[in-house]
């Protein structure tokens, strides 16, 4: 137990910065401390401001989120009614093509009637051209034969009553029979014409109804054209909402994670202010002790002084040996760590094969900020810590794979790593990790198009916009 709070200790040292020397506090490492308490709560202030900032994205981005559903919701409902619509019209179109094939078969029996009926035309037209003939032949032999009166004749002539009546049936079958053949000339010839204009009035009214017919397809062709194109649009939106749906998730996402990382940060700060407190401290009463040691040794020495007054004559001997006893003192060191280049050892075995800075992507495609500098390392390659510091991300982030963040305080100011596409990781959050420590391996987790190592470092907290990142090589 007294190792391992011997090792805190230790450690609490090296965060914080702090410096002992023998049992003598230092009056500039309190001063130190006191600096070190007010810009860590003056960085707690920031962090609690940036969360508030970061609720804040996250809730209007949850808004945003629950409106694109419902939006989604809708354009989705309009594409099922579309597709009803669509479905519909198919169908009506097909009930049309049906009508318009039976249409078809109708106007092609008409036209095959119409054959048939030239073909009886035809044959009337012979009968009643045969029958024409008859009945000139007819007239002309009653015009010879005086007409009417020659019938009277012939039953005049009879020579007895029996071929009386044998002549009068003759000529009234005769009379019946030119009745007869004038009453079917005409019977054919009104059937000619009755069946003609039946046929062709059926046929006109057929076509009639055909290119209307066709009129109705076109209309629901393009209808349904239409719906096609409004279904495009449609799904062409869906489309769009799905992407900003994504980005607002990815986005969100990122807020979570920066939220995570600002209360490790938080977390960490808080840890290292009440470790400089604590510090602070243990420093005023060292102080404390020390003063109240100089004082009992300033009395005992004027004690002593007056002692030997009284004993002896040699009082400045005396008063000098007292002295010479009372003057020992505990002089102070302070250590702070070096300030400017130097800062940072380089995290792993490799050379840098990326600088910071705008680059155009290699995933992506398009020009954008490079916030770190990549270092060529194979995968597995020992991962070591920058500088002293404490873990506030040991896991997955999106796009940069397997991370570590480690933030660090020195010379006063806050700074933090991020060690990216790892293969491996042998840290926790919270943890406080030593400069030149293995931390984890290097590796080609995330988007990466290759094994490297993607180091970054940002003054202050880390942030999704990297706008506080700087360029890794002003620190080694």
């Amino acid at each position: 137990m007294k190792k391992y709070a011997s090792l805190m200790l230790a450690t609490t040292l090296a965060v914080t910065g702090i410096s002992f020397s023998g049992n003598t506090a230092s009056a500039e490492s309190i001063d130190g401390l006191e600096n070190k308490i007010n810009e860590l709560e003056k960085e707690q202030s920031e962090l609690k401001e940036q969360q508030g900032s970061i609720s804040g994205d996250k809730s209007d981005t949850e808004g945003k989120m629950n409106e694109n559903e419902e939006e989604q919701s809708t354009v989705d409902t309009q594409i099922k009614s579309i597709d009803d619509k669509l479905t519909k019209t198919q169908n009506d179109i097909a009930t049309k093509e049906q009508e318009i094939t039976s249409t078809n078969d109708e106007i092609k029996k008409l036209e095959d009637r119409m054959i048939e009926l030239k073909e009886e035309i035809k044959v009337l037209k012979e009968r009643i051209k045969e029958r024409d003939e008859l009945i000139k032949k007819r007239l002309r032999a009653i015009q010879k034969s005086g007409g009417d009166m020659k019938y009277i004749e012939v039953i005049l002539g009879s020579k007895s009553f029996g071929d009386f009546i044998n002549r009068s049936s003759a000529v009234n079958t005769i009379m019946d029979q030119d009745k007869t053949i004038l009453e079917e000339q005409q019977a054919d010839k009104d059937s000619l014409e009755a069946n003609k204009a039946e046929v062709e009035e059926s046929k006109a009214s057929v076509e009639k109804k055909k290119v209307a017919l066709e009129g109705q397809k076109e209309e629901l062709v393009a209808l349904k054209d239409d719906l096609a194109d409004q279904k495009d649009q449609k799904k062409t939106l869906m489309a769009k909402l799905e992407k900003e749906y994504t980005d607002l998730e990815e986005y969100k996402i990122s807020l979570e994670d920066e939220q995570q990382i600002l209360a490790a940060q938080a977390e960490a700060v808080e840890k290292a202010k009440n470790l400089a407190e604590s510090e602070k401290g243990k420093l005023e009463q060292l102080a404390r002790e020390e003063a109240a040691r100089k004082e009992a040794e300033k009395r005992e020495a004027e004690k002593r002084q007056a002692e030997q007054a009284k004993a002896s004559s040699s009082k400045t001997a005396s008063a000098s040996s007292s002295s010479s006893n009372s003057s020992s003192s505990t002089g102070s060191t302070s250590s702070t760590p070096s300030s400017g280049s130097g800062l940072f050892i380089w995290p792993a075995a490799g050379p840098k094969t990326s600088d910071y800075g705008m680059r155009h992507h290699p995933i992506h495609g398009i020009d954008k900020l490079h916030a770190g500098m990549d270092i060529g390392a194979s995968t597995g390659t020992p991962l070591k810590a920058a500088a002293t510091g404490v873990v506030i991300r040991a896991g997955w982030m999106s796009g940069y794979g397997n991370t570590i963040m480690i933030t660090h305080n020195l010379n006063g100011k806050t700074y933090t790593t991020l060690y990216a596409h790892l293969s491996s990781i042998s840290v926790s959050a919270g943890q406080t990790v030593s400069q030149g420590q293995n931390i984890g391996q290097t590796g080609n987790s995330g988007g990466s198009t290759g094994p490297h190592l993607h180091f970054e470092v940002h003054e202050g907290g880390w942030n999704a916009a990297k706008s506080n990142s700087v360029n890794p090589m002003k620190f080694f």
